[in-house]
């Protein structure tokens, strides 16, 4: 007699056992677990009624595993200037594909104040452990709803009582977020009163997120703050100090990035700004020399075998864990095999494993994927990207994800995992800095980008439970 061995459990031993209760729970009307996010004017301006059926679930060990990988990989990052360009922001800022007005500007800001670490690493699980895709290191996160999110979905009974057997808890990201903010901005955080916070974008941003930001504005009353939201064309500067509506700005909560700073127009009004933020007349959170360690250009660098002589064992086995193959787009790479090869010969032939990512874009765009390419098409992006500011990343297959279906059952979804980052003993959680996390989801295990633009829908995460 021949015996089976059992099959492997899914990475989420909670979404699996979450789906089996739900099976004893048929969905119906008020009942629906994302009814109470569908009918939140806040969370429906940032995502439609595009919401999962249900959470993500993050085991305590593996949500400690990627946080301390990532506290890792933040440190590594600010550390490029010194172990690879001799101590040159403005080095650093020109490989990864700044021109030399974005640089000028950034490179000013690093000499004001102090930068801590907050960002949100995307990640794909690919069934073995999580791999970094980008780390977004800035204000302009997104996410201050995440815990919005959490707690929506708790008005559905099923999940609450799944949630308190299982001793699971969240993160309030935005809360996060703040204490950040009062901690880089110290010097310019009144003591007597809830400091003036202007949220704060470009003109033409502002035009398409301005309804958004007004919500984040309105939400940090709720963290002891008073919010504006406002574009930077609003701010005026009696006596060399930010206003707005006639008040006067203790710190500029920064919501603009690189890429509009290419802009004159935009440009010219943050000159002012600068120029206050130099002369110790507000706090700007955060820095904009962020920019220059959170995105994709430093990953390749991270990547690449002719720095690993720079980093420890420890750092090296942390690197080779998380980040997938990356390299920018020069007519010669390093292989995965550590051969050095034609780049467009290797993209060519490996057109179904990799992808074309712009250094300093976010959102999605710009991006291409090489399995959703014809040849001729994968083969024109990459020679237009050669010696620009592109990196080529291979492809990771993220796997299969059990969520409920709606309808008593599961189905397999693709997630996009969000994980937020911040300074450690900013919350609870032994104070290793994790600040709370949300994930997009994609039905197709093909899928490029699983993005809110490209019609991914959203759920919360809940961790805890080993």
């Amino acid at each position: 007699m021949t015996t089976t061995s059992p099959p492997e459990p899914p990475r989420s031993r909670l979404g699996h056992a979450y789906g089996e209760q739900l099976a004893q729970h048929p969905l119906t009307g008020s009942q629906h677990p994302a009814a109470a996010a569908r009918d939140s004017a806040t969370l429906t301006l940032a995502y439609q009624d595009r919401f999962l059926n249900g959470p993500a679930f993050l085991g305590e060990g593996e949500r400690r595993t990627v946080v301390a990988d990532l506290q890792t990989v933040y440190r590594l990052l600010r550390s490029l200037p010194e172990r690879v360009f001799g101590g040159s922001t403005t080095a650093l800022a020109a490989a990864v594909g700044l021109d030399p007005g974005q640089s000028a500007l950034i490179t000013r800001s690093a000499r004001t104040g102090t930068l801590l670490p907050l960002g949100r690493a995307d990640l794909y699980h690919d069934g073995a452990g999580f791999k970094l895709l980008e780390f977004n290191l800035t204000s302009a996160l997104g996410g201050f709803e995440n815990a919005d999110i959490n707690r929506a979905m708790l008005a559905y009974p099923p999940l609450a009582e799944f949630v308190h057997r299982h001793g699971l808890r969240y993160q309030d990201t935005l809360g996060h977020m703040v204490r950040t903010m009062r901690a880089e901005c110290a010097a310019h955080v009144p003591a007597d009163r809830p400091p003036v916070v202007a949220v704060v974008d470009t003109v033409d941003n502002f035009a398409v997120v301005g309804p958004r930001l007004r919500v984040f504005a309105a939400k940090l009353a709720d963290h002891g703050a008073e919010g504006i939201a406002c574009d930077l064309g609003e701010l005026s500067y009696p006596n060399g100090r930010p206003t707005v509506g006639g008040r006067a700005v203790d710190v500029v909560f920064r919501y603009f990035l690189p890429e509009d700073l290419t802009d004159p127009v935009a440009t010219a009004q943050l000159e002012p700004l600068l120029l206050a933020v130099e002369r110790g007349r507000v706090g700007l959170f955060s820095r904009l020399d962020a920019e220059l360690y959170g995105n994709k250009g430093t990953l390749a660098i991270l990547s690449d075998e002719r720095h690993r002589d720079l980093f420890d064992a420890a750092e090296l086995a942390c690197v080779d864990r998380l980040l997938p193959w990356t390299r920018y787009v020069r007519p010669r790479l390093t292989a995965p095999d550590g051969a050095r090869v034609d780049t467009l010969a290797h993209a060519l032939a490996h057109r179904h494993e990799l992808i074309l990512k712009p250094t300093l874009l976010h959102g999605g765009h710009g991006i291409t994927a090489g399995w959703e390419s014809d040849p001729a098409a994968w083969e024109r992006e990459v020679a237009a990207a050669m010696d620009g500011p592109f990196v080529l990343q291979h492809r990771v297959r993220p796997a299969a994800e059990p969520f409920p279906d709606g309808a008593g059952g599961l189905q397999e979804l693709f997630l996009n995992w969000g994980l937020y980052v911040g300074a450690r003993g900013a919350g609870d959680d032994g104070d290793d800095g994790y600040a709370g996390g949300f994930v997009r989801a994609s039905a197709d295990p093909a899928v490029g980008v699983v993005s809110v633009g490209s019609g991914a829908a959203v759920g919360c995460v809940f961790h805890g439970g080993d």
